[in-house]
């Protein structure tokens, strides 16, 4: 796909241009986590339309994490071989499709199907791989407050757009929140036509940063999409650090998107709190997110990146017990959030810093792809099982105690990392 012509901004921005990628991505972020938000708001208004059980469209939830997941490595790969623009371009038409066609959806496999395979393969590729690529294409100075960026519109734009989409879901209509992922999705594709480029030498320019006297960097050795996707998972898979690593980023996507995103306003609805409401709190989970991963990155350069994923996986791991036996009061739902939003995704930079330590800087990209998909499969896991255990029992209060537990033994395994060194590829461990 070419580069998009006359480009009206570029030689006047020059490589200030970049800034201007990253605004447009920083969108298709946001609206991407806006859409794996939706099954959320969706739980309540498919149960009373349709009579779908609570466990079947937590199916559907858990199967769109679950391939939001795997389609990580490989569309990190997909855009270094077939263009940035052409994937991202599909992800979005895939999203918006998807999403428009569930409005007419009648059975329960056109929910899986949907939101389950088509919207999860097509957020997967929106998502932090892509924030990554274009960090890593578009800077060399300030790459880190572009990445910082990119970062938090995915972790939090899911929970941001709660509050809307649940008020479209509960509005006696349920196909307007999917209507309107599918307009903000469409929207987005002009837009990346028009103003993203795959690479700054696409359009004649260099990296934000980049010396122009200075000689360009040799090509990286190409390799095919399965070679480097599963060459670099089979070095990390004989290490004990992978399995640590994957064990404790699968225990976080358990206990956050998997369970609280998915199921935390079902929750509140049991205890008769509004949907509009209940998406508020995680709105403001969202707000707090900002603050807490910045804080954590911070700590990351002081400390022991596996004492901090003690302290954050223990106190994860209490708090999910702790709820379902307060009162359901604003006062202790606020509390809740507040504390919970800060800890949403603290454990991303010493996870990835640890990653980076023993995998050495050529593997750890893609290993680090593999331990995010660990967190979608936790995800998924919890989805259903959240679902599930409401189901069976009518309560939510195992399926959080359960988490709650797990949280405390990822907390453990956190300081049976044992942290070196690399030099190279993969280091031992």
């Amino acid at each position: 796909m070419p580069p998009p012509a006359n480009t009206a901004p570029i030689p006047r921005l020059g490589q200030r241009y970049a800034f201007v990628v990253v605004g447009v991505i920083f969108l298709c972020l946001l609206f991407s986590a806006g859409l794996r938000a939706t099954p959320s708001v969706l739980l309540d208004p498919l149960e009373q339309a349709f009579g779908w059980s609570r466990a079947t469209i937590s199916l559907a939830a858990a199967i769109g994490i679950f391939f939001y997941g795997m389609a990580g490595p490989f569309a990190a790969a997909a855009m270094d071989h077939f263009g940035l623009r052409r994937v991202l371009l599909t992800a979005l038409i895939v999203m918006a499709a998807s999403s428009a066609a569930s409005a007419y959806m009648t059975r329960t496999w056109h929910l899986i199907v949907l939101w389950g395979f088509f919207s999860g393969l097509g957020s997967g590729a929106v998502a932090a791989v892509l924030g990554a690529t274009i960090a890593n294409r578009w800077f060399v100075r300030h790459r880190g407050l572009a990445m910082g960026i990119l970062t938090a519109s995915t972790a939090t734009g899911n929970l941001v757009f709660l509050p809307a989409l649940a008020a479209l879901a509960s509005s006696g209509d349920w196909t307007r929140a999917v209507w309107a992922v599918a307009v903000a999705m469409a929207l987005m594709v002009p837009l990346v036509w028009r103003l993203v480029p795959g690479r700054p030498s696409d359009v004649g320019l260099l990296p934000y940063g980049a010396d122009p006297a200075a000689p360009p960097a040799p090509a990286a050795p190409r390799t095919g999409l399965l070679a480097a996707t599963f060459g670099a998972l089979g070095r990390a898979s004989r290490t004990r650090a992978f399995w640590y690593l994957f064990a404790t980023f699968w225990v976080c996507g358990f206990t956050t998107n998997g369970l609280v995103g998915t199921h935390l306003i079902a929750m509140c609805g049991d205890h008769g709190i509004l949907p509009v409401q209940a998406a508020g709190l995680l709105a403001l989970m969202g707000v707090f997110d900002l603050v807490g991963t910045t804080a954590s990155g911070w700590l990351t350069d002081r400390y022991d990146p596996r004492k901090l994923l003690f302290v954050y996986y223990g106190l994860r791991g209490v708090s999910l017990m702790v709820l379902p036996y307060t009162d359901f009061s604003l006062y202790s739902l606020g509390i809740f959030a507040v504390f919970y939003g800060l800890d949403w995704i603290a454990t991303v930079p010493p996870t990835l810093r640890l990653a980076t330590d023993v995998f050495g800087d050529r593997d750890a990209p893609v290993v680090f792809g593999w331990i995010v998909a660990g967190h979608q499969i936790g995800a998924a896991t919890a989805a259903w099982m959240g679902g599930f255990v409401r189901e069976v029992s009518g309560s939510y209060l195992m399926a959080f105690v359960l988490s709650g537990a797990t949280g405390i033994a990822a907390a453990v395994i956190a300081l049976m990392i044992k942290r070196q060194r690399a030099t190279g590829g993969l280091a031992a461990a």
